[in-house]
């Protein structure tokens, strides 16, 4: 078997739009994606990811919004898939559905079952891992949640985890710096060559001078351009740059990531607007479109971070 690929740099999970309908805007997802592909320092895409509100498309339209990232990517960049799923067959043929439409690796996402008590089972976490392993064959990135959700991985079963074959990568999303740190030097400590991705949006620039190989993040979505640019600078130690650009991407956090958590895509949504880069912003149920209020917050924010005139 050839060596796993690895991956590193800034990989935006992209936005999905939709119409007024709620079907898939097919030609503004494409711009959307010629935009991220373009981006200088974008190193990858995340197709079905949590940004493309996954879990409200059926298989078919998983299958259809990754043929048009990688038909439009066109191999530019790797496209990675998302691989959302309480079930570990069905987890397994979403990603043999990935693997023949062409996908670079999966993410995939950790059962929600998990949350009951998981945790002191690494054994499930292990067995579903190896079988998507053995039975798709092809990289796996493994999404790592915070600890308090109750389906985050513990660092030793990180380090297990990272001695599958077919796992090349982590997206850290554990969202305390302590939790991603002792991740990280765990990971590290198994010698195997498994990349760290932060996913830790909210304090990024920290995760990136610790020594994360790069991003994952549904932020990138708005500002790839400038998650490039700051991790450029904090691999080279430039950190009075590094600051000035933490510094403009702070309001954006802020505003997407605010109270209620569950709405930080929908916000993003609504900034590629503002911005021209899509439509509309346009949200599958349950979900619900952002108020006149926080579209005015978010304007503001992108003014701030120089994006916006």
């Amino acid at each position: 078997m050839r060596e796993p690929l690895t991956f590193s740099g800034v990989m935006p999970a992209n936005i999905l739009p939709f119409t007024a309908d709620l079907a898939i805007d097919e030609r503004a997802y494409r711009a959307h994606l010629r935009w991220l592909t373009d981006t200088s320092g974008v190193t990858g895409i995340v197709a079905n990811g949590h940004a493309s509100e996954v879990s409200s498309l059926a298989r078919d339209e998983r299958r259809r919004s990754l043929a048009i990232a990688l038909d439009e990517i066109a191999g530019k960049v790797p496209v990675v898939a998302g691989v959302y799923s309480d079930g570990t067959a069905e987890a397994v043929d979403l990603a043999r559905d990935a693997k023949a439409a062409g996908a670079a690796g999966v993410l995939v996402f950790p059962p929600t079952l998990f949350m009951w008590g998981a945790q002191v089972k690494p054994d499930m976490a292990v067995r579903h891992f190896s079988e998507i392993a053995d039975k798709a064959d092809l990289p796996i990135v493994v999404f790592e949640y915070p600890p308090a959700s109750g389906i985050g991985y513990t660092p030793e079963t990180l380090a297990r985890l990272a001695e599958i074959p077919r796992v090349v990568a982590v997206k850290d999303w554990s969202n305390e710096i302590v939790a991603f740190e002792r991740n990280l030097r765990l990971l590290r400590s198994t010698g195997r060559p498994v990349a760290m991705l932060s996913a830790f949006t909210m304090s990024l620039m920290a995760t990136f001078l610790l020594g994360a190989d790069g991003a994952i993040s549904g932020m990138g979505s708005v500002t790839a351009d400038l998650q490039a640019e700051l991790f450029a600078a904090c691999a080279k130690g430039d950190l009075d740059g590094a600051r000035a650009i933490n510094d403009r991407l702070d309001p954006l956090v802020r505003v997407f990531y605010a109270p209620p958590f569950v709405d930080m895509h929908n916000r993003m949504k609504e900034a590629l607007v503002l911005l021209g880069r899509i439509p509309a912003a346009y949200v599958r149920p349950p979900l619900t479109p952002v108020s006149d209020a926080e579209r005015a917050a978010i304007r503001r924010a992108l003014v701030a971070a120089g994006l916006l005139a």
